[in-house]
């Protein structure tokens, strides 16, 4: 089974939160509305700015915690080196 790691922002270079999932649509779904109780819904973070597959969720768990201990920059420049446009990249998974 897949997993998947992400990356969600309220705004360019704002306030980030990396998360760790099975199903991307669904947990990025539940950000947007709402549905997530903390970080996420206090601070409304809502736009996904950056996702990896990965082969099995323990891999994806596995990068999740190594982004977590990432210092902000090189979360940015993450994101930035493919989307630098700080794009929402929700309408891409949801085709």
């Amino acid at each position: 089974m897949a997993g998947y790691t992400y990356i969600l922002a309220n705004h360019p270079r704002g306030k980030l939160y990396v998360g760790v999932t099975n199903d991307l649509v669904r947990r990025v779904y539940e950000h947007r509305e709402g549905l997530a109780e903390g970080y996420t819904k206090k601070h409304n973070i809502k736009q996904l700015v950056h996702f990896d597959v990965h082969a099995t969720v323990p891999l994806a768990i596995q990068r999740e915690k190594n982004l977590k201990h990432w210092v902000r920059a090189w979360k940015i420049a993450l994101i930035e080196e493919n989307n630098p446009e700080w794009n929402d990249l929700w309408y891409e998974i949801i085709k």
